[in-house]
């Protein structure tokens, strides 16, 4: 066990022993992954906010049902991936507006922030196109970096269903992206013609 889930587990502890100080400690500790999580699957930064909050909302409910076998964290997300799922359900009914291009700050690992900027709008809109079983699974293993057995335990489903899904999201997003045509050709060494 690291050394972020021994001190999850002892601020949960301390949470259903009284200290409400001990929750909010751990909702710092998480608040950002869950916020990305959300904002990935619903791309809508008011729908994700809303999400992440009810996220938090229902483990301060339901801290006690919490059990050590598998990391808090763990738990945590496979709360917010749920809470999205029941969030787009409600919604489906209603027309979404899509995120707009400029929200947030490009991504810190891309080696060109500019050409992250630019590109992010695609990727948002091909991820929109995913069902939300392969988004969810994108997501988390290639957005949010879990492994696959992380990403399964959160999804509630096995490691072979996790590779697939991010398998075929993946095939799909290259599909969308236009990734997946011919490879570019290089001319022939003029010396080898």
């Amino acid at each position: 066990m690291t050394d972020r889930a021994h001190q999850d587990v002892d601020l949960i502890a301390r949470y259903l022993s009284g200290d409400v100080g001990a929750f909010n400690e751990l909702m710092e500790a998480h608040e950002d992954r869950v916020f990305g999580i959300c904002l990935r699957i619903m791309r809508d930064r008011e729908a994700a906010l809303d999400a992440a909050q009810e996220t938090f909302i229902t483990v301060f409910r339901k801290a006690d049902r919490y059990r050590a076998e598998a990391a808090f964290s763990t738990w945590l997300y496979r709360v917010a991936v749920n809470t999205c799922y029941d969030q787009l359900r409600r919604r489906k009914r209603r027309a979404a507006d899509s995120l707009p291009d400029a929200h947030d700050p490009a991504d810190p690992r891309s080696g060109d922030e500019f050409a992250a900027v630019e590109v992010r709008p695609a990727i948002e809109d091909a991820l929109a196109e995913l069902a939300p079983e392969f988004r969810s699974a994108v997501v988390l293993v290639d957005l949010e970096g879990l492994s696959l057995e992380m990403a399964g335990d959160v999804l509630g489903v096995p490691v072979g269903t996790v590779k697939s899904r991010v398998f075929r999201g993946r095939r799909r997003l290259a599909e969308l992206l236009g990734n997946l045509g011919a490879p570019p050709r290089h001319p022939k060494d003029e010396t080898n013609a």
